[in-house]
């Protein structure tokens, strides 16, 4: 199950589920209305063709890739928008290793969703992220996708530094989270398992204060 994705063409490509295309998020409003901003999010975002668990810890997100990073841009700008300082957490990962039970074969390749560039949400987003491509293959190299990713961060105008083991991005939580789904996928067509973690500040109030 480890190593760069080697598709055969007599092996059938698995369905994003049993790939284990998901995410993990987890809001912090930084307010004593925090029930009132955590469910009005998880509510508000459409979560057509997606399957969601939502427990005491996080909420779990299955389904394509563009329609998880759709999701996740609503419910996140959804608690920006309240105007209150919120946190999230969130997590990427495809590649079945990740799930409780790993079915697919070697050489079963399932070609990423790449999400189109969402709409501006209006939302001011800070963020610090982490990529991890999952493979331990002699011939990898690891470094080569990671900086691939943060190029095209560059790219879309979001990369604003690199900080103790993470990269900084700041613009529009749209372009944001899209940059950090975009680098995810770019890995995720030659590693089989990476994984990817982002924290992201909306209305905080030392960055209104002009501090770093």
């Amino acid at each position: 199950m480890k190593g760069p994705l080697m598709p055969a063409s007599d092996t059938p490509a698995p369905t994003p589920d049993a790939y284990g295309v998901g995410a993990r998020f987890s809001l912090h409003p930084m307010t004593d209305r925090f029930v009132e901003v955590i469910l009005g999010a998880l509510d508000t975002a459409d979560s057509t063709g997606l399957d969601l668990t939502t427990d005491d810890v996080s909420t779990h997100v299955r389904g394509r890739e563009d329609r998880i990073l759709a999701y996740l841009t609503e419910a996140i700008a959804h608690a920006g928008r309240t105007g209150v300082h919120t946190v999230a957490h969130v997590l990427l990962s495809r590649g079945c290793p990740g799930e409780v039970a790993c079915e697919i074969a070697d050489g079963a390749a399932y070609a990423p969703q790449v999400p189109a560039r969402l709409p501006a949400t209006g939302v001011q987003a800070s963020a610090h992220w982490a990529l991890y491509p999952l493979d331990d293959s002699h011939e990898a190299d690891h470094m080569a996708g990671i900086y691939a990713a943060i190029e095209h961060a560059q790219d879309l105008g979001v990369f604003t530094g690199s900080e103790h083991y993470v990269t900084r991005l700041d613009g529009d939580l749209a372009d944001v989270l899209g940059a950090v789904a975009a680098g995810w996928l770019l890995v995720g067509e030659k590693v089989r398992h990476v994984t990817t973690h982002v924290t992201v500040s909306l209305n905080s109030p030392t960055a209104q204060a002009g501090a770093r």
